[in-house]
């Protein structure tokens, strides 16, 4: 590839998004997301090329490579198509929308993201990575016939988005959450040999872990115990990878994502609470050591991901051979090292090794005090890529992660770290009751869509339970109201992914199942329930009957209408909670004498669940 400095940008080189940057000296005559682009293809009768992605992606890197760099391509796209590159993490909307087209249309999705549209954004065409022979083959084809057969394209595809604008009235209310059924599907998918859910890949999914904590303990702890002794834990630098292309963790798709780790550091920390088992425990650590020294900006805020390539090669960054860890550690001490990660000179991973516990008859702490010395080495060998383009919602989810940590730990530096990310996000992120979606090297971005929302309402639930401060819990409830204005849809339920305060597209949809993140609604589930929001039972029943189409789609819904017991507590004087440790099942707050009186002038608890309340207690179960 020509060196950059020789070469003219195109319009990418004036956007903040990492991602777009990195397409800002493609051949491509690449404009971002805007009006002019859409004139433009309505002026000159052409269709448009969208292009998804983000900066992290290895099919992503692979697709420029082998097309947008191309002279070839570029020619066919620059003279036939408007070309439109759209980071997914700043636009989420945009790429909830085209996703869902592609799966419709394919059967399947994933980035990058090729959608082919007319100029008033209607997509008639979809795929994710094309090969480069197929690309010019398919760019051809719609180029030579665009004129001829664009209407029969568009009729055909507008089947498709009115089955997805159908989508938005949501499936018959239903009445009760189907927990049984969604246990009973978990358990037909599990493995029972390495944990997880099919054969591969395999996405860790920590939203299902947490309701599966409560229903089927055995498949949740089965589970977190082989993604730790898995290659997608990275056992040198810890933190977790995104997903394994295998049944066993070994070999992940080695991007790391800050809403994974955020995700996973809850279900650790809740497999804690409910087993005491000091493993999951030692895992959350790790993932927080993880976060503090490579997914921490030092103004504030939480970067969004690292790459899976180095160098142009997936993985090469977390490869080792024994001959290297001798090197660094010593013959003796390497050896012991690579026995116990499974290193050998065949290697496991395309003639390297990934280091990983999967046949490890047993854990032995002392191993860690070797991991800085590799862990030094490894960062000096090469680098990797770091997006450091801030997302609010997976922030959001970060402070959640950092709250329960601390609640559920104990350890100060948690609490001091979770107070610090919300001051932060609250100077930076918001402005009165708008959020917005992210910032990128001190720019703010667009408005916030639905997942701002509710997930920073959920982390605004979760602090307050840690520390019993009512500011967050009123900040919770104002932000809900706010949503509510928002996004929710008065005549059918459920919340539109994109609100009032955000560019219209052709559709807005609503985000119902729990994929690789929680759905918006049912983030918005459980706020409302913690908050006894007078919607409740009406998402809840919206919830319900879109659950019941799939219920193991819905791990985060279901969890959140798992039994909570409502605590309210009056504090005899001088007493405080030091000594109570508050669980993720209770909803805890503090009276006062006038409404909850004291007895005996004890501590008194007035414990609810559901509709059912006990007599009030001066002892807690």
């Amino acid at each position: 590839m020509p060196a950059v400095e020789n070469r003219i940008p195109n319009r990418l080189i004036h956007e903040t998004s990492p991602y777009l940057l990195q397409h800002a000296y493609n051949p491509v005559d690449w404009w971002p997301w805007c009006d002019e682009a859409f004139a433009k293809a309505e002026a000159e009768d052409k269709p448009i090329f969208l292009s998804i992605g983000y900066s992290t992606c290895h099919w992503c890197h692979v697709m420029a490579r082998e097309s947008f760099e191309s002279s070839a391509v570029a020619s066919l796209l620059n003279e036939s198509f408007v070309s439109i590159k759209v980071d997914k993490e700043q636009r989420p909307d945009i790429d909830n929308l085209y996703m869902r087209f592609c799966q419709r249309f394919t059967g399947s999705g994933g980035w990058p993201t090729s959608i082919f549209m007319d100029a008033e954004g209607a997509p008639f065409y979809g795929g994710t990575y094309y090969p480069p022979g197929q690309f010019i083959r398919l760019l051809s084809h719609i180029a030579q016939h665009w004129s001829l057969h664009r209407t029969q394209w568009l009729k055909d595809a507008q089947a498709l988005l009115s089955a997805l604008g159908q989508e938005n009235a949501g499936a018959a209310p239903g009445h009760e959450p189907p927990f049984s059924m969604a246990t009973e599907q978990f358990r037909g998918m599990f493995d029972r040999e390495f944990g997880g859910f099919g054969s591969a890949p395999k996405f860790p999914s920590p939203h299902n872990l947490m309701f599966l904590l409560y229903t089927a303990p055995d498949m949740a702890e089965k589970t977190l115990l082989q993604l730790y002794k898995g290659g997608i834990f990275d056992h040198v630098g810890y933190g977790f990878c995104r997903y394994s292309t295998d049944r066993f963790w070994l070999a992940p798709h080695f991007e790391k994502m800050l809403y994974d780790n955020a995700m996973l550091l809850n279900a650790y920390a809740l497999a804690f609470e409910r087993t005491g088992n000091p493993l999951y425990q030692t895992v959350a650590e790790k993932i927080l050591c993880y976060i503090s020294r490579e997914m921490t900006a030092p103004g504030g805020g939480f970067y969004s991901a690292q790459d899976a390539d180095s160098g142009g090669v997936e993985g090469a960054y977390y490869l080792f051979t024994p001959e290297e860890t001798i090197r660094v550690l010593g013959a003796a001490v390497g050896a012991r090292f690579n026995a116990y990660f499974g290193l050998s000179e065949a290697g496991n991973f395309e003639g390297k090794n990934i280091p990983n516990l999967i046949s490890s008859p047993g854990f032995d702490s002392s191993i860690d005090s070797l991991l800085p010395s590799l862990y030094q080495y490894r960062k000096q060998r090469m680098t990797l890529h770091l997006d450091h383009k801030i997302v609010t919602s997976w922030n959001a989810l970060m402070l959640a992660a950092l709250a329960n940590a601390y609640r559920i730990f104990g350890d100060t530096g948690y609490r001091d770290a979770a107070v610090a990310s919300f001051q932060w996000i609250e100077s930076t992120l918001c402005r009165g009751d708008t959020l917005y979606g992210g910032c990128t090297d001190g720019t703010l971005g667009i408005p916030g869509f639905l997942d701002e929302y509710a997930f920073y309402g959920y982390a605004l639930l979760c602090l307050h339970q840690a520390t019993m401060d009512e500011q967050y819990l009123r900040r919770a409830a104002a932000l809900t109201q706010s949503a509510i204005a928002q996004f929710y849809d008065h005549e059918n339920g459920g919340f539109y992914f994109s609100g009032t305060r955000n560019a219209p597209l052709i559709l807005r949809p609503k985000e119902t199942y729990d994929n690789a993140l929680p759905s918006g609604n049912s983030v918005m589930a459980y706020n409302l329930n913690r908050l006894s929001h007078p919607l409740s039972e009406q998402q809840n029943r919206f919830m319900n009957g879109c659950a019941a189409e799939y219920p193991m789609g819905y791990g985060f819904y279901l969890f959140s209408q798992l039994p909570v017991k409502q605590i309210t507590c009056t504090l005899k004087p001088g007493d405080d909670l030091t000594r109570l440790r508050i669980k993720s099942d209770w909803f805890f707050r503090l009276g006062n004498p006038a409404t909850h009186p004291l007895i005996d002038n004890q501590t008194t608890y007035y414990v609810c669940t559901g509709t059912t309340c006990l007599p009030p207690s001066t002892t807690l179960d």
